[in-house]
């Protein structure tokens, strides 16, 4: 038997493809590593997955509570959206089970993205704006000194 020191993979089922612009995004390792792994366990069709934020925590290193702190932050950057879903125990009783994570087109991030910089830029704009109006002012309306 001959030694391979890598063994051959299918580049298709042992894969799954990132988009680029994850990392233009800003971001943290904590949400890049969720997003990744919502990516990892999504159907290819549908986009949507429903892990536990204890499995997702297992799976990156991560408490539940951090997962929790992530998958909003990928919520609030329109990476994802989530859905709350419910079981029905043997009793009858209904029950919330895991949520339910479509992964959104990347491009929709990347617009909200610039927008929201777009957003603050001009909003700074202003201040500085602003800011210069009152130097002026102030200039126009010193007292002497004494």
């Amino acid at each position: 038997m001959k030694f391979t020191r890598y063994p051959k993979r299918d580049a298709i089922r042992d894969y799954f493809p990132v988009p680029n612009e994850i990392f233009c995004l800003g971001l943290s390792t904590g949400e890049i590593a969720v997003y990744a792994y919502l990516m990892y366990c999504e159907g290819r069709k549908t986009f949507q997955c429903h892990p536990s934020y204890k499995t997702i925590g297992k799976a990156v290193g991560m408490s539940k509570n951090t997962v929790r702190k992530h998958v909003d932050g990928l919520t609030k950057k329109r990476l994802i959206t989530t859905e709350p879903t419910s079981v029905y125990t043997q009793k009858g009783e209904k029950r919330n089970d895991n949520l339910l994570y479509t992964v959104r087109p990347i491009e929709d991030a990347v617009e909200y993205h610039y927008e929201q910089q777009m957003i603050r830029l001009e909003s700074e704009m202003r201040c500085q704006s602003a800011l210069k109006k009152l130097a002026e002012f102030d200039r126009k309306h010193e007292k002497p000194a004494v």
